[in-house]
């Protein structure tokens, strides 16, 4: 019999995410994240999933279009929401580990 996925919902956020290289952020832990910039019924959203990227893999980012488009940072704030390096807050829409992958939804604020 075929096991059933295993999908858990997280509380603990990383605390900050740093731009590594195109479309490759970095935690507080050392550990990568891969952003898909989505637009969802006019609501800019942002999904991030935790894939372990050796840093001899990442190639530093030099294209204008993502550095215009994507935050150089995210920080965690109160740990609901995050404020970027270009001065927007983000809500978290949802983070889960789903088959021991770690994936995050963050959604822009209308009013930042």
């Amino acid at each position: 019999m075929a096991e059933l996925p295993s999908k858990v919902h997280l509380t603990l956020h990383p605390i900050y995410l740093r731009i590594r290289g195109h479309s490759v952020y970095e935690d507080e832990n050392q550990r990568t994240w891969l952003h898909l910039l989505m637009e969802t019924g006019g609501v800019l959203q942002v999904r991030l999933r935790q894939e372990d990227i050796p840093s001899g893999h990442i190639a530093l980012t030099t294209n204008p279009q993502t550095s215009s488009t994507m935050p150089s940072q995210w920080t965690l704030q109160l740990g609901r929401w995050y404020l970027d390096s270009m001065g927007q807050f983000w809500r978290i829409v949802r983070q889960v580990n789903e088959n021991g992958v770690e994936e995050m939804i963050l959604e822009l604020m209308e009013d930042s």
